[in-house]
C-alpha cells in the first residue's frame, strides 16, 4: 500500500543506497540499472504502480533525458527528481525543462532527498486531485481520473467502460459513499454524449408533492405556486446524461411516470396538453435492495427491469483497503490547499491506521476524516493524534480498534502506549517509557482473561487457543499460582 518510488542509476553502489534510504523514508523501491530498463519499467504492464522516479541523468544506454523525452511522448505524467554531480546546472535546468519536478546533488542527503520526494508525491496529488475536480464539474471526467488500485475494483471499471461506449440504461449499486456518482460521472465522460449536459438528481431529497414537476417540468399556472414555467431535469439533461440517485426513493406515482417516459422517449410536464420527446441517456444509483422492494410492493417490477439492464455493484471501502492509502493523500493534498495549511503527508502509523479501519461510511466518511486531520494539524505531517475518532471508534462487537494509541492523559509517562479493547487499557509501555517485557504483558493478558471468564479456566484455555496443561504451566511460570482466582473450574 506504500507510493512506490523508481530508482535508476547506473551505479550500483549509489543505487543501493538510494534504495535504502527509499525504503526507510516509508516507501516501496524498485531499481532500474539504466535508461532502457526504465522506460520498459515504465511503459509495461506494472508502470500504473510507479508513483515518482528519481533519475541519474547521465548513463550510457539511455541518459536521463532520453528517459524524460520517452516518457513524455507515452504520456506518463508522474514526477522525476533527477539526479546531478556538481557542475550540471546546465543539464538541471534542461531536464526541468523537459518535466522534472526537482533535482538533488550526488550524493544525496537523506534530509534533502525525503523533503524532495514528499513534496513531489503531494504536488502530484494535488494536480491529479484538481484536474479531477475540474472535470467533474466540467463534465468531462474519465476513468482514469478514478483514484484506485485495488484489483476488485478493476472489473468495476470494465464494466463501466462498456457501459459508456453504449447508451444501455445502467444501475449503479453500492453502500451510501462509495462513489456512485463518480462511476456516474465518468460514464458521461468517456460516452459520445460527454459534450451535453449531465444532469444529477438526488431521488431521496425530493418533496413527495413536487417529484413529477421536478422530473418532468410544469406549465405556468398549472398548480398553486406555479408561477413561472420550469422544463424539468429530463428536459435540462436533453442529449446527454440523467443521472437518478438513490432512485429506489421514488414515489409509486412518479415511478408510474418514469417508466412512461423511459418507454416512450418522451414526458408530460404538469399541466401541460401534450407530450415531449426528449433523448436522454439514463443512469441511476441506489443503496437499497431493489430486489427486496419489488416483492414488498415499494418499487414497481416493471421499472425494475427497465433500469436493472446493466447493474455495476461498486464494492465498499472496506473490502478494498488498497485504496485507502492513495485516497487519503489526494484529500489531503486537496484540503491542505483549501485551508493554506503546510501538511504534506501522513505518517505510517496513521496510514497503517486508516487502512485497518472498516469505514462504514465508506469514501465519504474518509473523505471527512482527512479534512477533519488537516484541520487539527500542527505539523506537516499527519499521525494517529489527529484521527482520535478513527482510534477510538468501535467495531461492529463493541470492541474498540485493537491499534496502539497515544494517551493525553497517561499518568505514567508523557507518551505511554496502550492496546486498547473495550474499557480496558492494556499498557504497552513502562514508567520509564520503555516497552514493556512479553512476559509481563502476557501474565497480564492471562490474568484478565481469568477474571473475564470468571476463573473457568477450560474457557480460558480455549479462548487462548492453549490446552489446560500449558496454562497451569504458564500461570507457575509467570507467578500467578498463588493468585485467588474466584469461581475455580475444577472439572
Amino acid at each position: 500500500m506504500s507510493q512506490v518510488v523508481l530508482v535508476v542509476d547506473d551505479d550500483p553502489v549509489q543505487r543501493r543506497l538510494i534504495e535504502n534510504m527509499v525504503q526507510r523514508f516509508g516507501y516501496e523501491a524498485i531499481t532500474a540499472e539504466g535508461g532502457d530498463a526504465a522506460t520498459r519499467l515504465l511503459c509495461g504492464p506494472d508502470g500504473a504502480r510507479i508513483d515518482c522516479v528519481i533519475l541519474d541523468l547521465v548513463m550510457p544506454d539511455l541518459d536521463g533525458m532520453g528517459v524524460l523525452a520517452r516518457m513524455r511522448s507515452a504520456g506518463r505524467n508522474i514526477p522525476v527528481i533527477v539526479q546531478t554531480a556538481h557542475g550540471g546546472i546546465d543539464n538541471v535546468v534542461s531536464a526541468m525543462r523537459a518535466g522534472a519536478v526537482d533535482f538533488v546533488v550526488k550524493p544525496a542527503g537523506a534530509e534533502r532527498l525525503q523533503v524532495s520526494l514528499r513534496n513531489a508525491l503531494a504536488a502530484d496529488a494535488l494536480a491529479g486531485e484538481l484536474q479531477r475536480l475540474k472535470r467533474s464539474r466540467d463534465n468531462t471526467l474519465t476513468f482514469s481520473n478514478i483514484v484506485t488500485r485495488s484489483a476488485t475494483m478493476k472489473p468495476v471499471l470494465r464494466a463501466a467502460e462498456k457501459a459508456a461506449n453504449s447508451s444501455i440504461p445502467a444501475l449503479i449499486e453500492g453502500e451510501s459513499g462509495v462513489g456512485k456518482e463518480l462511476i456516474a460521472r465518468a460514464i458521461h465522460g468517456s460516452g459520445e454524449r460527454n459534450a451535453k449536459p449531465f444532469v444529477a438528481v438526488n431521488c431521496g431529497a425530493l418533496p413527495e408533492n413536487l417529484v413529477e414537476s421536478i422530473l418532468f417540468g410544469h406549465e405556468k399556472g398549472s398548480f398553486t405556486g406555479a408561477t413561472e414555467k420550469h422544463s424539468g431535469k429530463f428536459s435540462e439533461a436533453d442529449g446527454g446524461t440523467l443521472f437518478l440517485d438513490e432512485v429506489g426513493e421514488l414515489p409509486l406515482a412518479a415511478q408510474v411516470k418514469l417508466l412512461r417516459a423511459l418507454q416512450q422517449g418522451e414526458i408530460e410536464p404538469v399541466g401541460a396538453k401534450k407530450s415531449v420527446k426528449v433523448d436522454v441517456r439514463i443512469v441511476s444509483a441506489t443503496n437499497r435492495d431493489l430486489i427486496a422492494d419489488v416483492k414488498a410492493g415499494r418499487f414497481r417490477e416493471d421499472l425494475f427491469y427497465r433500469l436493472h439492464v446493466f447493474p455495476i455493484a461498486v464494492p465498499a471501502l472496506r473490502t478494498r483497503p488498497e485504496d485507502i492509502p492513495e485516497l487519503a493523500r489526494h484529500f489531503l493534498a486537496r484540503f491542505a490547499a483549501e485551508e493554506g495549511k503546510r501538511v504534506t503527508g501522513i505518517d505510517a502509523e496513521a496510514v497503517a491506521l486508516l487502512a485497518s479501519y472498516p469505514w462504514p461510511g465508506n469514501v465519504r466518511q474518509l473523505e471527512n476524516a482527512i479534512f477533519r486531520a488537516v484541520v487539527l494539524a500542527d505539523g506537516e505531517t499527519l499521525g494517529i493524534n489527529e484521527f482520535p475518532q478513527v482510534v477510538r471508534a468501535p467495531k461492529d462487537d463493541g470492541a474498540m480498534i485493537g491499534v496502539p494509541i497515544v494517551r493525553d492523559d497517561a499518568p505514567v509517562a508523557p507518551r505511554a502506549i496502550e492496546l486498547t479493547t473495550g474499557a480496558t487499557s492494556l499498557p504497552l509501555t513502562d514508567a520509564q517509557d520503555h516497552v514493556r517485557t512479553l512476559d509481563a504483558i502476557e501474565r497480564d493478558v492471562i490474568r484478565f482473561a481469568i477474571s473475564h471468564y470468571r476463573g473457568q479456566m477450560s474457557e480460558v484455555a480455549r479462548r487462548l487457543q492453549i490446552g489446560r496443561s500449558t496454562l497451569y504451566r504458564k500461570l507457575e511460570t509467570l507467578g500467578l499460582e498463588a493468585e485467588n482466582v474466584e469461581h475455580a473450574d475444577v472439572n
